[in-house]
């Protein structure tokens, strides 16, 4: 099984729930010269959405937030599995994780249809260090 992994910081930012609202953040972001190694986006209440940016340098991002008035709500930490494809792939992550006594209570992931993967793995702050320890060998 090859993959990679690595730990990763992602912000929220709610933005009212209509059309143009994640398009424009992410359009203004993508100008400003931010980088997003994942992105999500999920309902929170009436008329919200929070979106979860995962941004490849994160101090880029905070910078360019403050210009441009964005607020942010992070960093929070998370790690980012990306991989060849294959049969029981996210089984094996998941595997180690629990040898390890890591708790994942959120995961998000796709397949890339090349034959890779990409997953984010949600733990809590205090597991982040001990998940990470369990990939290094």
């Amino acid at each position: 099984m090859a993959f990679k992994i690595r730990r990763v910081q992602y912000y929220f930012v709610s933005v009212p729930e209509e059309p143009s609202a994640a398009c424009s953040l992410l359009t203004e972001l993508s100008e400003l010269g931010v980088s997003m190694l994942a992105f999500s986006a999920v309902p929170v209440g009436p008329m919200q959405t929070q979106l979860s940016l995962f941004p490849e340098d994160s101090s880029k991002l905070e910078s360019v937030g403050r210009q441009a008035g964005i607020h942010l709500d992070g960093p929070h930490g998370a790690l980012l599995v990306q991989g060849d494809d294959e049969m029981g792939a996210l089984a094996k992550v998941h595997a180690e994780l629990q040898r390890a006594g890591v708790q994942v209570y959120a995961s998000s992931g796709v397949a890339d249809g090349r034959g890779g993967y990409g997953y984010v793995i949600y733990v809590r702050g205090a597991e982040l260090e001990k998940a990470v320890a369990a990939f290094i060998t």
